[in-house]
């Protein structure tokens, strides 16, 4: 094998092994870990208190994707970044993601995130 060959072979490998290898999780906004909780727990959780919901994004802002809506095996909330100053216009629907933040005043139930993490 002549040289070229062999720095080409080399190359390939690296590139092959490097786009195997695992993905970190994406950070959006100020993720701070904290207790998880199930959306069907939200309505229960201090106002001030961050916790952390997983789930599957199901909706989102058609615009801005400032907001979107997370859903876990016990329900559907509405999750505002707007105030974390990120978007998630980017993150195709049905995208796994985890939210820390605190409930968000009002009638229906909101969550406020500070930020999100997707694996």
């Amino acid at each position: 094998m002549t040289k070229p060959q062999t720095i080409l072979l080399l190359l390939g490998t690296v590139l092959i092994f490097t786009g195997c290898g695992a993905k970190n999780a994406a950070t959006r906004g100020n993720f701070t870990p904290a207790s998880l909780s199930k959306v069907r727990e939200l309505g229960k959780t201090p106002k001030e208190k961050t916790v952390q919901v997983s789930g599957i994004m199901v909706e989102k802002c058609p615009v801005a994707g400032c907001w979107f809506m997370l859903k876990d095996d016990t329900g559907i909330v509405r999750v505002d970044t707007k105030a974390a100053g990120f978007v998630v216009s980017d993150l195709p629907l049905q995208t796994e993601v985890t939210v820390a933040g605190v409930m968000a005043p009002g009638a229906s139930p909101s969550f406020s995130a500070s930020g999100l993490q997707t694996p």
